[in-house]
């Protein structure tokens, strides 16, 4: 699988390196009617979450008379503008960290952030950033995934740390597994060092919330792992959260992603729209769970789940 992944992504770098889509400058391409392909790509970020939410919309889709092709790229950098230019369709996103993404690319790494802790507000940037290069962003549902950080939980006894800000006023320095990425991002290394105080000193480019990053945080090669709030295997590893005291984080509900002229009609709309009505936050972590606990494949539990809720036939 790691293999087809990295292949993937390969392939797909090649291609936006000729093509990224609906520019602003290209305004025909940007206003043109919501398209409705009867054959669409489901792009996944390559992470537990990402690969179930793309299975269920694939799954969705399939029923609704759609023919879909899944593509995995573990880097917004890769699918974004593969978003935009038609080879990717459909992505799962979260409104907080796209919003403040496609602001950085729009306006500047310096930018103010677009997300909020408000998801209206939020999504009003968001739909705002995304309109000129030809995205469409679906309503959110119930389900919110945030970032979150972990350490183990002999650390965490050990320095008497229960929040981040206990984190910063321990003067502890802290090597961080997470993706290459959090160098720059607001909510990752910067945030921490600017909200808190937390003395960075490095990045381990070993991914989001991967058993390699948590294996690293196990050990004592990291002090510190980036993950989310529905990481369902922390307990296994002896890791705990520590509580973002400060709110550096923005509540970033699960939102789909499509391209307008392929994929911005009222039937894809309706359709993913259904899962809306479902899926909360409890729900998400259970599905982790069962994917990195119990090592069931993300397909097979997407349907079973989509069965159970009366979704899927």
């Amino acid at each position: 699988m790691s293999g087809r992944r990295a292949l993937t992504a390969v392939v797909l770098l090649a291609l936006t390196a000729c093509t990224t889509g609906p520019s602003l400058e290209n305004r025909g391409q940007v206003t043109a009617s919501p398209g409705d392909s009867r054959h669409l790509t489901i792009g996944s970020a390559g992470f537990t979450e990402s690969d179930l939410l793309a299975q269920m919309y694939a799954l969705l889709l399939n029923q609704a008379g759609y023919k879909t092709a899944m593509l995995t790229v573990a880097n917004r950098e890769l699918y974004e503008p593969a978003l935009e230019s038609g080879q990717i369709d459909i992505v799962p996103e979260y409104a907080a960290t796209f919003a403040d993404w496609l602001n950085a690319k729009a306006h500047g790494t310096d930018a103010p952030p677009a997300g909020s802790p408000d998801l209206g507000t939020t999504m009003r940037a968001l739909r705002k950033l995304a309109a000129p290069r030809g995205l469409t962003v679906l309503d959110p549902g119930r389900a919110v995934d945030q970032n979150a950080f972990a350490v183990s939980r002999s650390y965490a006894r050990r320095h008497g740390l229960k929040t981040l800000s206990d984190l910063g006023a321990s003067g502890l320095k802290v090597r961080l597994a997470a993706g290459d990425e959090c160098v720059r991002r607001p909510y990752c290394a910067p945030g921490l060092r600017m909200t808190y105080g937390i003395d960075v000193t490095g990045i381990d480019p070993k991914g989001v919330g991967t058993t390699q990053a948590k294996q690293a945080v196990r050990s004592g090669r990291d002090q510190m792992v980036l993950t989310t709030t529905t990481d369902a295997t922390l307990d296994a590893f002896g890791l705990v959260l520590l509580a973002d005291d400060k709110r550096l984080q923005n509540a970033d509900y699960v939102v789909p992603v499509v391209n307008r002229a392929r994929a911005g009609g009222t039937r894809v709309t309706a359709v993913l729209g259904r899962l809306n009505d479902v899926l909360t936050t409890a729900d998400l972590a259970s599905l982790n769970r069962q994917v990195d606990s119990w090592r069931r494949l993300p397909s097979d539990v997407a349907r079973t789940y989509l069965k159970d809720k009366g979704l899927l036939k």
